[in-house]
């Protein structure tokens, strides 16, 4: 990978981390204090293990592989951050990949709530 395409990526980090901080997310990039150590790219949203990619081309599995080894979920079933790809191209938006079970997971979690705050409205 070239300078040109690092530095990108790092835009691409820090975008991402402003934007989550505009949602009340305490954000910021994982290694810019600690070097590339399998850390997230983004860190500062709990249970979320951040892949970030700004590419054109994207290897999405491979990307997902790269997540899912990262946050440890091949071997720590439900004790490990979700593995996600926050991904984009240039003139998108971002876009949100992860596993169908972890999806699942995270649905369950807002049904449930959901369902928890109907019933306490009654």
């Amino acid at each position: 990978m070239g300078k040109a395409e690092r530095e990108k990526g790092k835009r691409g980090e820090r975008e991402l981390a402003g934007i989550l901080r505009d949602y009340g997310y305490p954000c910021r990039r994982g290694q810019q204090f600690s070097g590339a150590n399998g850390d997230a790219d983004v860190v500062g949203l709990p249970g979320i293990h951040i892949e970030c990619k700004r590419v054109e081309r994207l290897d999405l599995q491979g990307a997902v592989d790269q997540a899912v080894r990262d946050s440890d979920a091949e071997s720590l079933p439900f004790d490990y951050d979700l593995p996600t790809v926050f991904h984009r191209k240039n003139d998108h938006g971002w876009l949100v990949t992860m596993r169908l079970e972890d999806w699942i997971e995270l649905y369950r979690e807002w049904q449930s709530g959901k369902e928890l705050g109907c019933r306490t409205g009654s």
